[in-house]
């Protein structure tokens, strides 16, 4: 699944495509996605794009009517393209502007979203209830993570990953970071301390900062906006590594399955 940084790659991709033209057209091949398509989505043509941002994994393309907001889901990505461009299997919409490129989903889960909002995109169901942002929200600080893991049995990996907590710590970047922090991901998250948590969240950022500056994680299911495969993947240390040795102490990585997920840890370098 995209994460974060690979949603940030693909907004800074698409930015430069879509800043200050107008919406032209949009094409829905197939409106059945996790949440059906929003039936007056019509209602952006003629509209100018405005701003494109990101909140949480939810890309948000802003105009003076409303904003369409998109995600990707669990394998969709998205293309500038010209927009007569040849249909693929899979691409479900097409936002058409008036430069003759377009924005085109391709989503073969279906999984992902598009919808129109003309209300206040933060008070929407979707949105409202989200963390801060680890990059930009000044709420992500110091003292943050102890005070809301309080009284918290849950493991400290499933905590972090929780988008009412903090958004965009996904499973990749979850593993990441409890290694560089040295916590065990199951540990529980009521038991950890606030100088550890201090220090984990510095870690979160710098892993989440790193991989967007390097261009989002390469898996199957993702390229930058522009075809290009990201780079992060060069330099994880421990997703995708179980039973591989620890870069840092070369003992075994261990992985488990943590509500659906694998998490891989070094028994020597993490502890409880």
């Amino acid at each position: 699944m995209p994460e974060l940084p690979e949603v940030e790659v693909c907004r800074q991709g698409i930015e430069p495509h879509v800043l200050n033209r107008t919406v032209a057209n949009v094409i829905v091949r197939n409106s059945k996605m996790r949440w059906p398509i929003t039936p007056t989505i019509d209602e952006i043509c003629g509209e100018k794009i405005m701003e494109v941002s990101r909140r949480a994994k939810y890309l948000l393309i802003k105009t003076a009517k409303g904003t369409l907001v998109l995600h990707l889901g669990m394998s969709g990505t998205i293309r500038v393209i010209p927009k007569d461009s040849a249909v693929s299997k899979h691409d479900h919409f097409d936002l058409v502007l008036n430069s003759g490129m377009a924005l085109r989903l391709n989503d073969p889960r279906r999984f992902g979203a598009v919808l129109w909002l003309t209300q206040d995109v933060a008070e929407h169901p979707l949105l409202a209830k989200l963390g801060p942002e680890p990059l930009l929200n000044d709420t992500f600080i110091d003292g943050y993570l102890f005070k809301k893991s309080r009284n918290k049995t849950v493991p400290v990996k499933t905590f972090i990953m929780n988008n009412h907590v903090v958004v965009g710590v996904g499973n990749i970047y979850a593993n990441e970071a409890l290694f560089q922090a040295g916590i065990l991901p199951t540990a529980v998250a009521g038991k950890i301390s606030q100088k550890r948590y201090n220090n984990l969240t510095d870690i979160i950022k710098k892993v989440l900062a790193k991989a967007i500056n390097q261009g989002g994680t390469t898996l199957k299911d993702f390229t930058q906006a522009d075809g290009r495969p990201g780079y992060f993947a060069q330099s994880l240390q421990v997703y995708g590594r179980g039973g591989e040795k620890c870069v840092i102490c070369e003992s075994v990585l261990k992985e488990i399955r943590q509500s659906g997920r694998a998490s891989v840890f070094c028994p020597q370098c993490q502890k409880s």
